[in-house]
């Protein structure tokens, strides 16, 4: 059974949170951008332990669907995954044991020959939002302003627009690649200053492996955050769609992830 999902015309983010200090007037009503900036990297800060507590709160299904298609936009491969995160089926790890079973997965491992650095990529796994830590080295890759109010979810955001710096940015890995070439909008809430939705999309082509391996000249990305009663935040969808290539093929991926049914456990 083929499930088709519409993910065209999505706007990365990713949680990018990315920012940095420029001069952008605020505009009637807007607060300075120093501040929204300084109350968002202390909000980064805080991210780890809200999901921490939220995972141990919170059971959710979790749906994720990724289509494959080929240069014609035919369908060639779909693949659905469904699962139940119930806090209360097994323990939380500690923070180092996470870790470490997170590096020592088999499927991430380089000496799998079932995956590729490209094949990452392809998969979507180019920028993900907790990627995206604020921190000095991100807060000088964009330039950031405040560009307007809006309401997410019913609650107040900060409509902030950004795009890279006009000078050469490290890239110390490919998710430099893809970070110093995003450009979009996030959306900041206004009371707790989380990120309740990002928009972004790539400015020009990203070479893997200098462009032999393959390449991706088409990313775009988003994703929505919502906040519990008791002021824990999520991510309720992440969509993106990627177009580019491996090795010699041509691929266009689309991808959809969505948690469900978000209750608290007793």
């Amino acid at each position: 059974m083929n499930l088709k999902v519409n993910i065209s015309v999505l706007a990365l983010s990713v949680a990018v949170l990315p920012q940095s200090v420029c001069s952008a007037e605020s505009g009637q009503g807007l607060p300075p951008l120093d501040v929204v900036l300084k109350r968002v990297v202390e909000r980064a800060e805080k991210e780890d332990e809200n999901d921490r507590l939220f995972d141990q709160a919170y059971g959710y299904t979790r749906v994720k669907i990724t289509e494959f298609r080929n240069v014609k936009g035919e369908l060639k491969k779909n693949e659905r995954n469904e699962s139940r995160h119930d806090p209360r089926a097994v323990p939380p790890q500690p923070q180092s044991q996470r870790l470490a079973t997170k590096l020592h997965s088999p499927k991430d491992t380089p000496q799998n020959p079932r995956t590729s650095d490209t094949d990452t990529r392809m998969r979507g796994r180019a920028v993900d939002r907790k990627d995206l830590r604020l921190d000095d080295d991100l807060l000088g890759r964009f330039t950031f302003t405040i560009v307007g109010r809006e309401t997410v979810n019913g609650r107040s955001a900060l409509v902030l627009e950004f795009e890279p710096k006009p000078r050469k940015l490290p890239e110390r890995s490919l998710r430099d690649k893809f970070i110093n070439k995003a450009a979009g909008r996030v959306w900041i809430d206004e009371e707790d200053y989380a990120v309740a939705r990002a928009d972004l999309h790539l400015t020009e082509k990203v070479n893997v492996v200098g462009g032999l391996v393959g390449a991706v000249w088409q990313f775009e990305y988003r994703f929505d955050r919502e906040r519990t009663p008791d002021g824990l935040w999520f991510t309720r969808q992440v969509r993106w769609h990627l177009e580019g290539r491996e090795v010699f093929v041509r691929r266009t991926v689309d991808y959809f992830e969505e948690k469900t049914d978000v209750c608290k456990v007793q």
